[in-house]
């Protein structure tokens, strides 16, 4: 990360001068926020957030007659911690660099290269937890594992996973193997739970080969006249396909399910630019700053699938 003092007439002498048609580098055009389809958006008021699993019940039991009723029991299980973290960017210019300055568009220009800065310091932030989701490097779940896990533990006791495994890459028949993964899925309990799959994550190198699986009418890539099971079963809506250009890995795929508590993001503060100037030097100072969490509650509202 580039982190210098104020810039001054000497950062770049040919704004001095008249001639100058355009400066180029500090901002280019964007993608459309991605980060959003990540997560579930939320917002706090506090310095922190926790979500707190509370174990459901069993099978009701029997009753023999005149014999009493079976009463369960809850318990406390994971506590996942949302910490909101503080980012900031700006910069400093002598007064002389702003007065002598001959284009305004250089200072418009700034301001477009700051926003730039902190959208791509979002994407990346966002993005982060699914790059470190099968190795669990930074990001860890509540209940010790990485995002994507084959051995989640149940607070009751027993496991349960939201990996594929073994690892494959995005095709058809591992796609398919994923949703039978998912509408398996049960709840801390034992119980079958209705979990669908919501949307399909992938990479950008990936956006053609996702696109033929979830959008062809027929099966894709076969002669025969089979129909695609995914697409005629309704399993993924349209504009379920997610392709992201921040994930470093062009094998690694996800899919994000309805589970209520999922893949979660709280602002605290949504990015503010402020502008001030310094009375001792006269330097004028801007800079935006926001502070967000990133994280997942429920594993079950995230699956993966690490490639070969």
């Amino acid at each position: 990360m580039a982190v210098g003092g104020p810039i001054t007439t000497g950062a770049h002498p040919k704004l001095l001068w008249p001639g100058i048609h355009a400066t180029w580098g500090q901002a280019y055009a964007e993608y459309a926020p991605e980060y959003p389809a990540l997560f579930s958006d939320e917002t706090s008021n506090m310095a922190y957030e926790q979500d707190v699993q509370v174990t459901p019940f069993g099978l009701a039991p029997r009753k023999t007659q005149g014999g009493p009723i079976t009463y369960d029991y809850e318990t406390q299980g994971p506590v996942q911690t949302y910490l909101h973290i503080p980012y900031a960017l700006g910069w400093i210019v002598t007064y002389e660099e702003l007065r002598d300055n001959l284009y305004e568009k250089v200072a418009r220009n700034r301001t477009r290269a700051n926003a730039f800065s902190i959208r791509q310091t979002l994407e990346t932030l966002a993005a982060a937890v699914y790059n470190d989701a099968f190795t669990g490097a930074v990001y860890q779940n509540a209940n010790g594992q990485s995002l994507c896990s084959a051995s989640n533990p149940n607070t009751t006791g027993g496991t349960f996973s939201n990996l594929l495994n073994p690892g494959a890459a995005i095709l058809e028949s591992s796609l398919e193997d994923m949703c039978i993964l998912i509408m398996g899925a049960t709840d801390d309990r034992g119980n079958r739970i209705g979990i669908m799959p919501k949307s399909l994550v992938v990479a950008w190198q990936q956006l053609f080969n996702a696109t033929r699986l979830l959008k062809s009418v027929m099966q894709p890539g076969n002669d025969n006249n089979d129909i695609n099971a995914i697409k005629s079963l309704g399993l993924f809506t349209e504009g379920s396909l997610r392709v992201n250009h921040y994930l470093q890995s062009p094998d690694s795929w996800f899919v994000r399910t309805n589970a209520e508590h999922g893949m979660m993001m709280f602002w605290r503060d949504k990015p503010i630019f402020d502008q001030d100037n310094d009375f001792a030097t006269k330097n004028a100072l801007a800079s935006t700053y926001f502070r967000v969490s990133f994280g997942n509650t429920d594993p079950r509202g995230i699956y993966g699938s690490q490639g070969p």
